[in-house]
């Protein structure tokens, strides 16, 4: 399978994604189709062998919708420009369509004044006759205007209208026409019903006015009711669209972190290139205060760089040769020369905005509430508007017509399901951006909504509470051992003379060290990295071991200069006899070294607890979610380091598959459990969990590991995750609640439901209006999450 992102333009509501999302998910070949009517793309999965990106995007082009695909040489930074640059262009001709709209608003109503006059029939409009306390001064100062004969206004009217159904307008119509044509309806379809009645019969009341006088009617127009339409939801769509400009702009701050163009040098020459035009291997110069271009290393300088960004640490870190950098970092006041290693898509930066926008694209479960009752929305709001129409027309008082109409075009236009289709996407959006700038990235929808259901947090505890990089504090090397190994030789470090004597303590730490690094320097785990270190921190020249063999969760075996030696837990080397000291302090763990099948002594290796996690623990506590601590260390360490954290609940020397028993556990007591981990040997717990939490490392951030990844590996962040999600499903269960709740009440007044009671109605311009008003308060709702995790994240 493979997965292409497709620009949809044209979509307006969700019946319009939901058409397209349909059309595609019915196409031969595709497994998974997505459209998010906020980004406007469309995410589809397919198999390559029976369809392909191009059929895809004429499958949405046929639904009467534009698609074009990105273009594949575009880096990320001119994919986000050029969006950003149609964006505005949009937003231009959108503003000039409502200049002309409102323009034309205000001058069809002055113009329509004389026709509600007294001496005029007409007033069936309600919203006219609001305007008719503005009548008298304008007959004082115009009164030639109420002298022209009502047919040469309806035809200066007339005029005037045009323009606004022909271009302001047009794109309702079209798109109305599109989607008749697919059987399917959406919310241009009511626009252009309400509108287009209103507009027609004006049309017919000014060129055969003399048709319904016949017929004892005054010929009425409502031009200005269908300009005012016109223009006050081009201007909700353009309040609309600048808000939602404004609930991407996490991701252009993002890409905005790296610059356009970097000092490259090729063949002892400087010379300064776009950003693109960047290769891996090429040596570049950073001079004080630019940002790093692109991921790389070292090669010559040292600097304090600020990696803020990343790890949220506002102190500069010091980097020399051999030093990973991170594109968009920003250098200090050293000169650095680096070698390029990712370049374009592929550095950290561009993978998390692209993990961002993805995202983005995609849906939380609640949106299925909503794209369900789109589906039958429009088509039902249709049906009320007829019904509405031939009531009125039937008992309604006179003139019965033009009551009809008015009613069914209120109900058309103040039914559009915008609101609805915006409450779900607009809040997610802001939500992941928000989360990305403080450093946790949400790999869409579903991740969020489920985050917030989280009832139980498990974590890992290397690298997760702990800082994860291990010390070696103590190096204790077996009394029986030193005995045994006395008069024999053995080759050790770099002199590879005598073993040591016995009692030289000093020797056989040397020794111990020798054996042990000899074979640890084949294992990944931080517990043998920190041996390794030591042993070169004090100059022990280690050996290549004959044979190796790991054993996860267990330990280490090889052979070194002929000695069967074996590195590990209590579990490894139950058989001997490991009596001795433990070590006493909160994150140590001992390592035991066997020689020969001998006990050769004990290595402590003290692994220190980042500074915020105990702070994040008591804050997971207090939201009222229940802390596990599951790790694979022996029981003493993980107790010591979870009563210095206060985590009560602890499950210690679990194996992967016992990691994962442990989730299962949790879940069949009926936890929502949200899991931490490394990403590596967590992988199958981070797997069953409901959400599975990556810990980042900066320049290394494991991002294919969890729904959830914490680039600046702070265990503070699942604090900020969780409480960011249930922000967002707070604003979204207002957000459909508003939309759902303004459908429901606005409907019956539109159709005249308190026009018994009350003798109130609802004019179709306010209509709109309010219409237009539902669209950006969901939005500007949504906007709020931008202040998120102010207090998770300080």
């Amino acid at each position: 399978m493979a997965d292409a992102s497709i620009r949809v333009t044209g979509m307006s509501c969700a019946a319009c994604s939901a058409r397209v999302e349909r059309s595609l998910s019915r196409t031969p070949g595709v497994s998974r189709a997505n459209v998010n009517l906020m980004t406007g793309t469309a995410t589809v999965a397919y198999d390559p062998a029976r369809t392909s990106p191009h059929a895809l995007t004429e499958v949405i082009r046929g639904t009467g919708y534009g698609a074009e695909l990105p273009e594949p040489d575009l880096t990320l930074e001119a994919e986000l420009e050029r969006e950003d640059h149609q964006h505005a262009g949009e937003l231009r001709l959108l503003r000039r369509k409502v200049a002309l709209g409102l323009a034309a608003a205000v001058l069809t109503m002055v113009l329509s004044m004389p026709l509600t006059a007294p001496g005029h029939a007409g007033g069936a409009d309600p919203f006219m006759r609001l305007m008719m306390w503005a009548s008298a001064p304008l007959r004082q100062f115009a009164p030639g205007l109420f002298r022209l004969s009502p047919d040469l206004l309806r035809y200066l009217l007339l005029g005037i209208t045009l323009p606004v159904v022909t271009w302001s307008g047009r794109q309702f119509y079209t798109r109305a026409l599109a989607a008749l044509r697919h059987r399917g309806a959406d919310m241009n379809s009511l626009i252009a019903l309400g509108t287009g009645a209103a507009f027609l019969f004006s049309l017919a009341a000014t060129l055969v006015p003399g048709w319904f006088r016949a017929r004892g009617l005054e010929p009425e127009v409502y031009f200005e009711a269908v300009v005012w339409i016109i223009a006050l939801i081009l201007l909700g769509n353009w309040l609309e669209a600048r808000a939602k400009s404004r609930a991407g702009a996490a991701i252009r701050r993002l890409a905005g972190l790296r610059p356009e163009r970097a000092t490259v040098i090729r063949d002892g020459v400087e010379v300064e290139l776009a950003i693109a035009a960047v290769l891996p291997g090429d040596e570049l110069l950073v001079r004080p205060g630019q940002r790093i271009p692109v991921d790389g290393v070292v090669v010559e300088g040292a600097s304090a760089v600020d990696e803020s960004m990343l790890t949220g640490e506002p102190m500069p870190v010091t980097r020399r040769p051999g030093d990973e950098l991170v594109g968009g970092t920003l250098n200090g006041n050293g000169a650095l020369r680096m070698r390029a290693l990712r370049v374009g898509r592929e550095t950290v930066l561009s993978r998390i905005v692209r993990l961002v926008r993805e995202a983005q694209g995609q849906k939380p479960p609640i949106q299925r509430l909503a794209d369900r009752i789109s589906a039958v929305f429009v088509p039902a709001v249709i049906v009320v508007a007829g019904v509405t129409f031939v009531t009125w027309w039937a008992i309604g008082p006179e003139p019965r017509l033009l009551n009809a109409l008015v009613s069914a075009v209120a109900v058309l236009i103040i039914a559009c399901p915008c609101a609805m289709g915006l409450a779900v996407p607009t809040a997610v959006m802001v939500a992941t951006g928000r989360g990305a700038e403080l450093g946790v990235l949400i790999r869409g929808g579903d991740a969020l909504e489920r985050a917030g259901s989280v009832t139980a947090v498990v974590l890992d505890k290397t690298g997760t509470i702990t800082e994860g990089r291990p010390e070696v504090t103590a190096v204790t090397p077996a009394a029986a051992w030193l005995r045994a190994a006395s008069g024999r030789t053995t080759a050790v470090g770099a002199g590879r003379g005598a073993a040591p004597p016995a009692g030289d303590s000093a020797a056989g730490e040397v020794a111990l060290l020798y054996f042990a690094a000899s074979v640890e320097r084949l294992s990944e785990h931080p517990l043998a990295d920190a041996i390794v270190r030591v042993a070169a921190a004090r100059g022990v020249t280690l050996a290549d071991p004959e044979s190796f063999e790991s054993e996860s969760g267990v330990g280490v075996r090889g052979r070194v200069d002929g000695h069967e030696v074996r590195v590990g837990s209590r579990r490894l080397l139950a058989a001997a006899d490991l009596r001795g000291a433990s070590p006493a302090d909160a994150g140590s763990a001992s390592v035991f070294v066997m020689v020969d099948g001998a006990l050769a002594g004990t290595i402590t290796v003290s692994d220190p607890v980042k500074p915020g996690s105990a702070r994040a623990i008591a804050a997971l506590r207090d939201s009222g979610l229940e802390v596990v601590m599951l790790t694979g260390d022996r029981r003493d360490a993980a107790e010591r380091v979870g009563a210095s954290v206060g985590v009560s609940r602890v499950v210690a020397d679990a194996l992967p598959d016992e990691k994962l028993a442990a989730i299962r556990g949790l879940q069949q007591q009926g936890h929502v459990v949200a899991m931490a981990g490394d990403g590596i040997n967590d992988a199958p717990a981070l797997a069953q969990a409901d959400v599975g939490i990556a810990m980042g490392t900066g320049t290394d951030v494991a991002m294919d590991a969890g729904q959830i990844t914490l680039v600046r590996g702070d265990l503070r962040g699942v604090a900020l995750a969780i409480d960011l999600s249930r922000a967002t499903l707070r604003i979204v269960r207002q957000n459909l609640f508003w939309a759902f709740a303004y459908n429901v009440l606005a409907i019956p007044v539109a159709a005249g439901a308190l026009y018994p009671l009350l003798g109130w109605r609802l004019s179709p311009a306010l209509a709109a209006a309010a219409m237009a008003l539902s669209s950006v308060s969901v939005v500007s709702n949504s906007l709020r999450l931008r202040r998120a995790g102010c207090v998770a994240a300080g």
